[in-house]
């Protein structure tokens, strides 16, 4: 049966068994067998996939592989000094929008908070996400790999970190986000915008200390939801500056 030896870079090595990680690798493999679903056989998602070299040239994922082929596998890179290139990923969308997983309701929260438009459900199928960053031309953000192997995923990221905040600062950097940041705009339960609204247009909905010592409020124009500057804003208000410093810091 052929063979072919596969290198990963960088990023890449996460979906790999540590002991395989920044090796070269050789598996067999059958005849026509494709690049897109050889490197998938590796656990590495396509949308993880930027540039793959075949001997040294830049090919597509439909590439077909021969026996002793050398294929080298390279995460988003803003260049490569390898000549000519084919980027096997979609240009990005126009808009930094998302559809995440049902596990990552934490995290479509603090996207929200810092201003993204965000498509989240706690009970959202693996379907329906793949349906969703389709039709709505969504990037999926997850923590399972085999929803951005499926084949009509076009636009997504498997999420590494674990803690949320941790989480949404490894979205912004992988999307280049620092600069497009305009926190509190959206309803952080529903992901509508939100709106100044006149005090007594609301009060009979609010708590009664809260009307006595706030003024200035603001509701999302889909669900209702009403947000002042309380104790919670005050916290709301750390993260972002956190984020804020994050962003200024220079590269390296």
């Amino acid at each position: 049966m052929p063979s072919a030896h596969f290198r990963f870079y960088a990023e890449l090595n996460d979906f790999l068994p540590r002991a395989a990680r920044a090796s070269v690798l050789t598996r067999q493999f059958d005849v026509g067998a494709s690049v897109k679903d050889m490197i998938e056989s590796f656990g590495v998602p396509h949308t993880e996939v930027d540039v793959v070299l075949v001997n040294g040239r830049s090919v597509d994922f439909s590439h077909r592989i021969d026996d002793g082929d050398r294929i080298s596998v390279y995460p988003v890179f803003e260049s490569l000094d390898v000549g000519e290139i084919v980027r096997v990923r979609p240009k990005p969308l126009r808009e930094p929008r998302f559809v995440l997983d049902a596990h990552l309701g934490a995290l479509a929260r603090l996207l929200r908070l810092l201003g993204f438009d965000c498509s989240y459900r706690n009970n959202y199928s693996d379907t329906e996400l793949v349906k969703t960053s389709g039709s709505e031309r969504r990037a999926i953000l997850t923590r399972d790999v085999g929803v951005l192997k499926r084949s009509a995923v076009t636009h997504g990221y498997f999420v590494r970190a674990t803690e949320p905040r941790d989480q949404a600062l490894e979205v912004l950097k992988r999307f280049d986000l620092f600069g497009v940041i305009d926190p509190f705009r959206r309803c952080l339960g529903c992901n509508g915008l939100v709106a100044p609204v006149a005090k007594e247009a609301v009060e009979d909905r609010l708590p009664r200390r809260t009307v006595l010592y706030y003024d200035e409020f603001r509701m999302c124009s889909d669900c209702g939801q009403i947000y002042w500057k309380g104790s919670h804003y005050a916290r709301m208000l750390e993260f972002v500056q956190e984020v804020n410093r994050r962003g200024a810091r220079p590269a390296g």
